[in-house]
């Protein structure tokens, strides 16, 4: 749909994938969705390739050549590339495999007026190039807008000599025949209204006639040489009723298949193409209510198989290998069951069989021109490597500088996959909950996730996944062989199948817990399916924390992460919305059933209301259905509605903006609607009801518009935490122990880092090792590591529950040790400026705990320390030694490298008695 020019961000719908690990690499596969990469022919990775100055309307190829007609005066090379600008006037041939300048030079001009090649095509031998158009002469010599030229030699075929009326918009060719679609009314001085047919050596008119009311823009031969198929603006074709497309007799130009009805009167046909199974419409309309997308329709009996319906003015098909190729910019394509409203996507696939995207989505921008973006689409061969070209009014491709061309070989993957956003979450013992939005490629949407656990070079674990440019689901792995009271650090990478792997993600850090978390576990227990804590570390993901993980969400304009104090007890985190820009929705698209509840915390002062959480039918720009929303008035009220075709709605009657946390749970099912706060019911509505239609859930803000008591801001300025959606319908009981769940104890960690640490060495018994990057440990010859810790007080009411020292080896060969290696007082004085081999501490006993071996490569490496020695400490300062008996020694990073993640570190678990 052309009128509508909105930016708008990219983002994602997205799928249920968990899998559960018992720490071995490769062990327990997410469920992997359907392959859709392997029917793609090309990559999307953009190769250098010369581009003109204007815009490129028509592509063709033989021999190892393009040729490119459009609107241009000059090409140039890529950025970066050699050479220097050229002349070329509205034609270039380039090289297929280099995207270079070829040896053939066409220019094609007009006495008065702009000329312009809008379309090329060749005879079946591909001897002969005909190029249609606006122009008068091609290298001088006198030709009326349409000509043929000899691949060969580069030449005019002066033989050649129809004469066009008017700009020529498209042709078709066979062995006998040129056929012509454009703006034309008489060819050779005959009436021939926007389609004819002239002889392929000579040029001479044929009695073909299908007149048609408005302009042509598209005319293809059907694959058995018997029909035309034609395409454009009209509304007639010799008279008969057949709005932008009809099939016409190729002697005669009778009509064989008309199409009343068929297309929107506001939408017209761009562009068609044909393979041995059917042909392809691409379509463009103009206003409200228009058909902007693909139709294919089957051969033979030119009936429709199938029809998509995406919004965003569809300018060329291409069928290759199976797969439909199209020039769009594509807006919207909600109605397909795939993105809404928002950012253009210029490139897509889809099987030739049905209407979902494949795997490929390269892009441009708009460009100059109507800033429609790509226009057309060719392929072109060269040493046994295929090529799609693409033209038009487009000036970046993939987000790089390229004017009007490019292309994308068969061959040659080289573009990663994006890099994993990864959290990791534990909320009772034993279990951690890795989670990750799925990467993009643009070429390849089966791809491959690699956890690493504390460092490690090998993979834990292994998870496949699928994922596309608007379907990036959340997966989830549970780590099952971790302790209570440790903590662990997790990166990801992703791999496409070309073996092209991302750089690794953030690390995502976590403490087991040593007692199951009250609040979290019963909001996964009571159902929620959608679940954010908030926790995150890193934009823009909101993990779900929910037993199904897969309605994670997306930040837009980066909400304020890990806000304390949160609304529960413990260390979880809020989140901060700025009352602006600032918000959340999900990726995952969906509906909502009959029954449900939305439930969150929230803290605010603010006096411009907006809304706290709720469902709509956009993402990333404002919702046009929305209910089953929580809002606040201006004067701190609030409201829980839903949209019955009315709008419904439930309101409390005192304030809520006093910069305190509040809990507020909304229900509806087939007792109403009940709106509770601070686990208390504040009202009730005997309606059942709501609008049913696909969207996303929204934290922050979305549309209020038509809404009692309307806010000044949609947008939310306050706090939210523990936002949770359940498709069932929460009990007053239910709701009433959230409420009280949140204030009972929890567990709480600190991490501490040595204060000091070094080492002692028998065979350099005078050296301090106190700056040295590195510790040691081995009995013979001797080396000894000391740490010392400043430990703080207990929490007021709890007690030590577990102390954990982590340690991490170093990246030298070798670094692992075979021994067991054990941790045990320090008794003696010592500092980490003075200490050497000769005047080392004396070490007590017994052995606080144990490292049972350590394997070679740089990881992280825990042991549980005996919780009542460290528990004597508290407040003051520990010193621990790292000791062994052994023949092999044991490296490690010291507090002073940056590689050592803050290692050595003791991580200290608190809790209620």
């Amino acid at each position: 749909m052309r009128r509508s020019r909105r930016p708008a961000l990219s983002l994602a719908l997205s799928l249920s994938l968990t899998a559960t690990g018992a720490g071995l690499a490769g062990l327990a596969l997410a469920p992997q969705a359907a392959a859709i990469t392997p029917p793609v022919a090309f990559t999307a990775d953009a190769l250098s390739t010369w581009q003109p100055n204007g815009i490129v309307w028509a592509l063709a190829e033989a021999g190892g050549q393009v040729f490119a007609g459009g609107t241009f005066s000059t090409v140039r090379p890529p950025a970066g590339g050699g050479g220097s600008e050229q002349q070329a006037v509205n034609f270039v041939a380039l090289d297929a495999a280099t995207g270079a300048p070829t040896s053939c030079k066409l220019s094609f001009t007009v006495g008065s007026g702009t000329a312009t090649v809008r379309a090329l095509a060749l005879s079946p031998d591909k001897s002969t190039l005909y190029a249609g158009g606006y122009f008068g002469a091609v290298n001088g010599t006198a030709v009326s807008s349409l000509a043929a030229i000899d691949v060969a030699s580069c030449t005019v075929k002066t033989a050649f000599r129809p004469a066009f009326a008017a700009t020529v918009r498209a042709l078709a060719v066979t062995g006998d025949t040129v056929y012509a679609g454009g703006d034309f009314l008489t060819v050779a001085g005959q009436p021939r209204q926007r389609f004819a047919a002239v002889g392929a050596a000579d040029g001479a008119l044929k009695p073909f006639t299908a007149d048609a009311d408005e302009p042509g823009r598209a005319v293809e031969v059907t694959p058995d040489g018997e029909n035309v198929v034609l395409g454009g603006d009209f509304f007639t074709v010799n008279g008969a009723n057949t709005h932008a497309l009809a099939v016409v007799d190729a002697a005669s130009g009778a009509l064989t298949k008309s199409y009343p009805g068929f297309i929107e009167t506001n939408s017209v046909v761009k562009d068609i193409a044909t393979d041995a199974t059917g042909f392809y419409t691409a379509n463009e309309g103009t206003g409200g209510g228009v058909f902007d997308g693909r139709i294919a329709l089957d051969l033979p009996g030119f009936g429709q198989r199938w029809r998509d319906t995406c919004l965003g003015a569809t300018q060329a098909v291409l069928p290759y290998q199976n797969v439909l190729y199209s020039a769009s910019h594509a807006h919207d394509c909600a109605a397909m069951g795939e993105f809404p409203d928002g950012q253009r996507h210029h490139l897509l696939a889809q099987p030739t069989t049905a209407i979902g995207k494949l795997g490929w989505s390269p892009d441009t921008n708009d460009g100059i021109g109507e800033g429609i973006g790509p226009r057309v689409m060719t392929v072109g061969s060269k040493n046994g490597v295929q090529y799609l070209w693409v033209g038009g009014e487009f000036t970046t491709v993939n987000g790089a500088a390229q004017q009007s061309l490019t292309r994308f070989a068969s061959t040659g993957d080289t573009g990663a996959p994006t890099v994993p956003v990864a959290s990791a979450a534990s909320i009772k013992p034993g279990e951690v909950q890795v989670r990750w939005r799925t990467s993009l490629d643009l070429d390849d949407s089966a791809l491959t996730y690699r956890i690493y656990r504390n460092g490690a070079a090998t993979p834990i674990a292994t998870v496949a996944a699928d994922s596309l440019f608007f379907k990036r689901p959340q997966v989830s792995w549970t780590d099952t062989t971790v302790a209570a009271g440790q903590s662990y650090t997790y990166r990801l990478t992703a791999t496409d199948a070309a073996g092209n792997t991302s750089a690794l993600s953030a690390t995502a850090s976590v403490t087991v817990p040593t007692a199951p978390e009250s609040y979290p576990n019963q909001v996964r227990a009571d159902g929620a399916q959608l679940y954010w804590r908030y926790d995150d570390a890193v934009l823009p993901y909101a993990a779900d924390s929910s037993a199904g993980g897969n309605q994670n969400g997306v930040h837009m304009n980066a909400p304020a992460l890990r806000q304390t104090p949160g609304a529960v007890s413990g260390a979880s985190t809020a989140i901060g919305f700025n009352g602006t820009d600032s918000r959340i929705y999900a990726d995952k698209r969906q509906t909502v059933g009959s029954a449900y509840t939305v439930e969150t915390w929230f803290r605010t002062n603010t006096t411009r209301g907006g809304k706290l959480f709720g469902f709509g039918s956009n993402q990333d720009r404002g919702s046009y259905q929305y209910d089953k929303h929580i809002y606040m008035t201006n004067d701190g009220r609030v409201v829980f509605g839903a949209y019955t075709g009315v709008t419904r709605t439930i309101t409390t009657t005192g304030a809520y903006n006093d910069n305190q946390w509040h809990h507020v749970v909304a229900t509806q099912g087939p007792g109403g609607m009940t709106l509770y706060v601070d686990g208390v019911q504040r009202g009730t509505l005997a309606v059942t009801t709501h609008e049913n239609y696909t969207g996303y859930w929204h934290a922050g803000g979305d549309s209020l518009g038509g809404w009692p008591d309307r806010p000044i801001s949609e947008l939310w300025a306050g706090q939210l935490d523990e936002s949770a959606v359940y498709p069932t319908v929460l009990s007053a009981a239910q709701v009433q122990n959230h409420y009280a769940l949140a204030t009972a104890p929890a567990d709480s960690v600190v991490q501490v880092t040595a204060a000091e640490d070094t080492y002692a060495n028998a065979g350099a018994p005078a050296t301090n090792y106190g700056t040295s990057s590195s510790l040691a440990v081995r009995g013979t010859s001797f080396y000894a590591s000391y740490l010392r810790f400043d430990l703080p007080a207990a929490p007021a009411g709890t007690v030590l529950k577990s102390a954990v020292l982590s340690v991490k080896t170093s990246t030298m060969s070798g670094a692992g040790t075979t021994d067991t290696v054990s941790v045990v007082p320090v008794t003696g004085a010592w500092s980490e400026g003075g200490t050497t081999y000769n005047n080392r501490p004396t070490l007590g006993g017994p052995a606080l705990g144990t490292y049972p071996g350590i394997p070679d490569g740089s990881a992280v490496h825990t042991a549980t320390l005996t919780t009542g020695s460290v528990a004597g400490a508290l407040g003051g300062s520990i010193g621990l030694a790292l000791s062994s008996s052994g023949t092999d020694a044991l490296w490690l990073w010291s507090s002073e490298a940056q590689a050592g993640e803050g290692t050595p570190q003791l991580t200290l678990t608190f809790g209620a008695p």
